[in-house]
């Protein structure tokens, strides 16, 4: 018994299994957004596409998704927010990190993914926003190897606390 992919700390049969070889829909937002890593991390781009909503607004590149599932160390998923829908709520907002590693470099893709229920009942991935990292911003100024250290030795920063 091996645990899924979507650090659930289930099983992949009790937890995304199902849904990746087409026994049952997601019941969940968060199930489906699980079930489409733990997709990625098998390269099952059909269920990436499937899963999908039709009227999605943006387009899908299957050959990308493909290289990126392929050449990806997949490290794991964590989920940061649930926008929870409410009872019989169409609409559900999750922000998420997955976690890869690609040419020996660790990488994080953040986003905010809408997910929407259709009249059939079943839950679809609509869009996503991309989120950078925030820019780090000096409060102070940068001290220049050849300015005075700022611990008022009377040295140069760099033949002081700079070593």
């Amino acid at each position: 018994m091996t645990n899924c992919p979507c650090t659930s700390g289930l099983s992949f049969d009790e937890c995304c299994g199902p849904y990746l070889n087409g026994q049952k829909n997601a019941p969940t937002a968060e199930a489906l957004l699980r079930s489409r890593y733990t997709a990625f991390t098998k390269t099952n781009i059909d269920y990436i596409r499937d899963t999908r909503h039709p009227r999605s607004e943006s387009a899908f590149d299957e050959e990308s998704a493909r290289k990126w599932s392929e050449e990806s160390q997949w490290q794991g998923l964590e989920i940061i927010s649930i926008d929870e829908p409410k009872e019989n709520a169409t609409l559900s907002k999750i922000e998420f990190i997955a976690r890869y590693k690609q040419n020996d470099k660790e990488e994080e893709h953040n986003e905010n993914a809408v997910f929407v229920k259709d009249t059939d009942g079943r839950w679809y991935f609509q869009d996503g926003d991309f989120l950078r990292p925030e820019t780090f911003v000096r409060k102070n100024n940068k001290v220049g190897r050849n300015d005075p250290c700022p611990c008022n030795s009377g040295k140069k920063f760099k033949k002081c606390c700079g070593r």
